[in-house]
């Protein structure tokens, strides 16, 4: 099936079958982002992210959110 035939697909629906695709897409796509993210931080890839997060906050130039 290609990136065409998806979009035909979705376009056809009805919406309350395009809410729960709408629904089951963000989930999939959520929790691909959180594999990524695992996976970055296995690797040692966000390390120096968190050190210098932690530096700056230990400098006072943090805010709370």
């Amino acid at each position: 099936m290609s990136i065409e035939d998806l979009e035909k697909a979705v376009a056809k629906l009805p919406p309350d079958q395009l809410a729960k695709f709408r629904a089951w897409f963000d989930a999939f796509d959520a929790a691909r982002f959180d594999e990524k993210i695992d996976r970055d931080a296995r690797a040692g890839k966000l390390d120096k992210l968190a050190e210098q997060a932690l530096a700056d906050y230990r400098k006072g130039r943090a805010r709370e959110l």
